[in-house]
């Protein structure tokens, strides 16, 4: 009984939250094998994995950098070509302006032109229309004047050089001498 009690004092002795040196030193083989395994094995394919992810990420950043610069450089060409377009545009609309300008100038210079001519064809016209009313009319008012001449003097003129000389004085005395006003009127 003895016994039994110093081993339950001994037993006593001892803190039941340590294990027994035995337990730790191969506890400590079990977790250095592991640790060797784990590092020989695991710990390469592991680091591999973070690396590999790591560099996905990294490469995804620079697409999406590149990404972003091609949008930002397309928005800047987008923008050039619109400030282009609407230059090249007003351009445009200038051009049209100043060739309406043209075409209106030469119309209205056409058109005087075509109306001077008309009006210079009309003038030679009337010209010649009062030319040959005046020629018919000295003719009629001559063969008047010497059928007056003859029932006048009673005799026929039969000479035609005297007779267009007595028609022209006639006609040039009438040309100087208008009509009184109150033969008009008649």
């Amino acid at each position: 009984m003895y016994s039994a009690v110093l081993q339950v004092a001994a037993e006593a002795q001892r803190n039941p939250l340590l294990p027994e040196l035995f337990d730790i030193f191969w506890s400590a083989v079990v977790l250095i094998v592991v640790a060797l395994v784990l590092g020989k094995f695991a710990l390469p394919t592991f680091n591999k994995m973070v690396d590999e992810r790591a560099r996905k990420i990294e490469e995804g950043l620079k697409l999406a950098e590149e990404a972003k610069k091609q949008v930002a450089d397309a928005d800047q060409q987008a923008r050039s070509e619109l400030r282009e377009a609407r230059k090249e545009a007003q351009e445009i609309r200038d051009q049209a302006r100043a060739d309406g300008k043209d075409i209106v100038a030469r119309a209205r210079e056409e058109a005087k032109q075509e109306a001077e001519r008309v009006l210079s064809t009309a003038k030679r016209e009337i010209e010649a229309e009062r030319q040959s009313a005046q020629l018919s009319l000295r003719t009629d008012v001559g063969l008047l004047a010497s059928q007056l001449a003859e029932k006048i003097v009673g005799e026929q003129l039969t000479d035609r050089e005297l007779s267009a000389r007595v028609i022209d004085r006639f006609l040039d005395d009438l040309e100087a001498n208008p009509a009184p006003e109150g033969a008009e009127s008649k």
